[in-house]
């Protein structure tokens, strides 16, 4: 029976030219399946498995032997059934002077010392990155992933493109530093279920932005079954689990399961660089913020910029209870959030805003397997459509019907001591624009993406000393390749530039 069963499979993956596809499973691997199910009391999964095709069976039964159900049972039971906890007052506090720096008051000696240092990290190949990119684009009217996004530069350059050029930049700043020929930073790209395919697409069709094929790793983040109301796992259809990403959290769990802390430490990498996609400021692999979490030999750092003003709806990077965490806008009380800086009446006490870019020590990340369970899972309430399991009718629910469980990135700060945690504020108009909204939002949009990476090439080449000459207040763009953060401009001096215009090349280059 095993052997007519491989011999469908084979034919089906012939048919389809699909080398990969799924076998369906011997009766004594669908038993054992079936059985861990059935004592967990969400046997329904296996509702219409006799009547699917083979193809059908073998997804199935492929979807169901990567969850534990025991394990999921636990989590529906504390996301629908939370644990009655005594209300108790947490302690904030701002994280320790120690532990900060600004590089809007930070001595030029140190910034500079920071950033030699990180230069000097990237030159010995101790230095990786990290991408969280497994959103779509579908706010932006697109169904690309958003790394794919073009948003209007005259360059037309996508998001990826700009992020993979600052790469290829730093490693030439560092060659240029060290003197050393092989300077390598690896990409490691997390992608979601519906976003892995097209930016593997995306990037082999743009020749991974001038770096190395083998030096660019696409790794998928993990999904977690959507919930019924009543603890049961949905059907999406009658050979499908309903499935939803695990969040941004899930990054840690999907970095050892795919390999890549492993290829981490087969390359020798120590210090790692973690952002999202959405920030077309972003500096990637920036040595300043390497050079100072190094320096610090701490576990995790994190970016953050000044937060407007009270009301703005941010998280908050500080001490709770004498741990590092974050405060969500609306978990902080109005008198903390309005509450003044003792020694500075002019800014807010609280005012380190997330932006989700972090520094992680290469040991932190590979002691993940240690303490990844402990992790909590954060509950959204949603409509999910789903399979009657009864009648096979498939339901589209007026009102939200189940859960989908998923991590923050940030929710393993509380693990460390202090001491092994910092943060750097740095400029928002230098560093973070986030994409988040349609065309013509008026913010976070793409337009205003596209003015903010204007108004910066601009104001690097006035401080070059070029003449910007624009009738709309529109900047200039300046290419990675050319500029990582305003430096080797010194070709514009003295001359006079009409905006909007796109610098990409040394003056006599051809």
């Amino acid at each position: 029976m095993d052997a007519i069963k491989e011999t469908v499979n084979t034919a089906i993956g012939a048919i389809t030219g699909d080398k990969t596809t799924a076998r369906e499973p011997s009766d004594q691997q669908l038993q054992q399946v079936r059985a861990k199910y059935e004592k967990a009391g969400q046997e329904q999964v296996f509702a219409f498995y006799d009547k699917l095709s083979s193809a059908e069976k073998a997804a199935l039964f492929e979807q169901l032997s990567d969850f534990d159900p025991e394990y999921i049972n636990e989590l529906a039971d504390k996301a629908l059934h939370p644990p009655k906890t005594e209300a108790t007052e947490s302690t904030l506090e701002p994280l320790s002077p120690s532990a900060t720096c600004s590089v809007l008051d930070s001595k030029e000696e140190d910034l500079k010392r920071w950033y030699e240092q990180g230069l000097d990290l990237i030159a010995e190949n101790k230095v990786a990155v990290v991408l969280m990119a497994g959103g779509q684009g579908t706010r932006l009217g697109s169904s690309a992933p958003k790394g794919c996004y073009d948003i209007g530069l005259p360059s037309k350059k996508s998001l990826f493109q700009l992020q993979g050029e600052r790469i290829a930049k730093v490693e030439e700043l560092a060659r240029k530093k060290s003197g050393k020929a092989d300077v390598t930073v690896p990409w490691y790209v997390m992608t979601s279920g519906p976003t892995r395919g097209p930016t593997q697409k995306f990037f082999e069709e743009n020749g991974y932005f001038g770096l190395k094929k083998e030096n660019v790793v696409i790794f998928e983040q993990g999904v977690l079954p959507c919930i019924s109301n009543d603890g049961k796992i949905l059907l999406e259809s009658k050979s499908k689990v309903a499935v939803a990403p695990d969040g941004n959290g899930g990054l840690y769990l999907a970095l050892v399961k795919s390999g890549v802390v492993a290829d981490m430490g087969k390359r020798g990498i120590q210090h790692i660089h973690a952002y999202c996609v959405d920030n077309c400021l972003v500096k990637v692999a920036d040595p300043t913020f390497i050079g100072f979490s190094a320096s610090k030999n701490v576990d995790i750092a994190t970016k953050v910029v000044r937060k407007r003003n009270a009301k703005e709806s941010v998280g908050l990077i500080l001490q709770k209870n004498g741990r590092p965490d974050v405060v969500e806008y609306s978990e902080i009380s109005a008198e903390d959030a309005e509450a003044k800086d003792p020694n500075d009446p002019e800014l807010l006490k609280f005012r380190a805003a997330n932006i989700v870019n972090h520094y992680y020590s290469y040991s932190f990340l590979e002691s993940i397997p240690q303490w990844v369970k402990k992790l909590p899972h954060h509950v959204a309430r949603k409509k999910i459509p789903y399979v009657n399991t009864e009648n096979g009718e498939t339901i589209k629910p007026e009102k939200p019907n189940g859960i989908k469980l998923e991590q923050f990135v940030f929710d393993c700060f509380p693990f460390l001591t202090l001491d092994k945690f910092a943060c750097m504020e740095v400029k928002r108009e230098d560093e973070f624009s986030p994409l988040k909204n349609a065309p013509g939002t008026g913010e976070d949009d793409p337009d205003t993406s596209k003015k903010d990476i204007m108004a910066q090439g601009a104001k690097w080449l006035q401080a070059a000393g070029a003449v910007i000459v624009s009738e709309n207040g529109e900047g200039v763009e300046v290419s990675p390749l050319l500029s990582y953060g305003g430096e080797g401009l010194e070709f514009v001096k003295a001359r006079t530039i009409k905006a909007p215009a796109y610098i990409y090349k040394l003056e006599g280059e051809a």
